[in-house]
Parts: structure tokens; C-alpha cells; sequence
């Protein structure tokens, strides 16, 4: 079915959610794990201050993004997975898809944000991946009990 499970994740609480979920998928088909995590420095164009601080803003990131990722390898090891890590830098949805595509993985399993009523229709991420992925998106939503 799925040998190859893209797992977005940014170490929130709905990306932690999502990963559990893939982790737990993976492990029971037998399939890897890419874990991606995409750095989003907003504002075009930047503005001085940012500019000037935006290498060590980078640096932060990936320091940030090696830490994470590593705890969740250790997690995919734990449960039996192979993962796999990357990081990548622009719009983070774009980039999810992108990989997906790049990598040719089978899916993509990744937590949704509870965000009530309105913010369903305006839609984040986790909306946009599933609306242009090429391949199957399983989300896992957070409930309104679920928030910290």
C-alpha cells in the first residue's frame, strides 16, 4: 500500500499528533518515513532589521530543525521505522508538495490545527497540501478538547 510516508512536521502540537499518527501507520505497513521540515521566513520584501539579522534567523532555524528532527528519528527508530530528514527553506506547503513529489512518496500524513468554525474556511497548511498534493493526504485534526 504505502512503503514511503512523507511526515511534515515543525514540532507544534498538531504536527506532533500527525507524526504520531504516521510513526504508528509505518510501523504497522512496514513502510519509511521522510520527516520534512521547511523554514518560512515571512515578509517579502524583507524588512532592514530582518535583512540584516536574517543568517542568524537561518542559523536559529536549522539548529532548530536538527533538534527536532532528531528526537523524531529517534521515535521513528524506537517504533522500528527508517526515517529519513530534510530541511528545506520557502512556503511551507509548497515545499511539502514539492518534496512529495521530488521524493515519490506514496503519502503524506500530517496534524491539522483545531481552528474552529471560520478558520475551516479560510483554510492553513495542512488544507493547502491537501488540495495540490498529488498524492493521498491523511490528516489528523485536532479536537477543541486538544488545545493547550
Amino acid at each position: 500500500m504505502y512503503e514511503t510516508i512523507l511526515i511534515p512536521y515543525d514540532g507544534s502540537d498538531e504536527a506532533q499528533m500527525g507524526a504520531e499518527h504516521g510513526l504508528e501507520l509505518a510501523a504497522a505497513l512496514g513502510a519509511s518515513v521522510h520527516v520534512l521540515y521547511v523554514i518560512n521566513i515571512p515578509g517579502t520584501p524583507r524588512a532592514v532589521a530582518l535583512r540584516d539579522d536574517e543568517e542568524e534567523i537561518r542559523k536559529r532555524y536549522r539548529e532548530y530543525a536538527d533538534e527536532i528532527l532528531g528526537e523524531l528519528s529517534e521515535t521513528a527508530e524506537e517504533k522500528g521505522v527508517e526515517a529519513v530528514t530534510a530541511t528545506r527553506t520557502g512556503s511551507v506547503s509548497q515545499e511539502i508538495v514539492e518534496y512529495a513529489d521530488e521524493e515519490v512518496v506514496d503519502a503524506v500524513v500530517m496534524g491539522s490545527a483545531y481552528r474552529g468554525k471560520i478558520g475551516n474556511l479560510i483554510g492553513g497548511t495542512t488544507d493547502k497540501v491537501v488540495r495540490s498534493a498529488t498524492v493521498p493526504v491523511v490528516t489528523k485534526r485536532m479536537s477543541a478538547d486538544e488545545i493547550r
